[in-house]
């Protein structure tokens, strides 16, 4: 596998980004779609819950990923200055 430019990671991460407000103005919007009721306090409250565990799994992914690019530029630095 050729490890991706920093470039490609980079983008990955606005992906993710991109993809967790995605979620969150989903789950937002079904929420207000629901009725004041017992039964659509209970479907919210699954839904933010839902929305929130998606996010913190982007987060994590998001995470990995910045440290990925890091370690990239960093091995393309050194392969600079060995160069040198």
């Amino acid at each position: 596998m050729q490890t991706p430019t920093t470039a490609q990671l980079l983008t990955a991460i606005e992906v993710l980004k991109k993809l967790s407000e995605r979620i969150h103005t989903h789950a937002n919007h079904s929420v207000q779609q629901l009725p004041d009721s017992q039964l659509g306090n209970d479907y919210a409250t699954k839904i933010r819950a839902q929305g929130i565990e998606q996010n913190a799994q982007i987060t994590i992914l998001i995470t990995e990923l910045e440290c990925w690019r890091q370690e990239v530029r960093e091995q393309r630095r050194q392969s600079v200055s060995h160069r040198i």
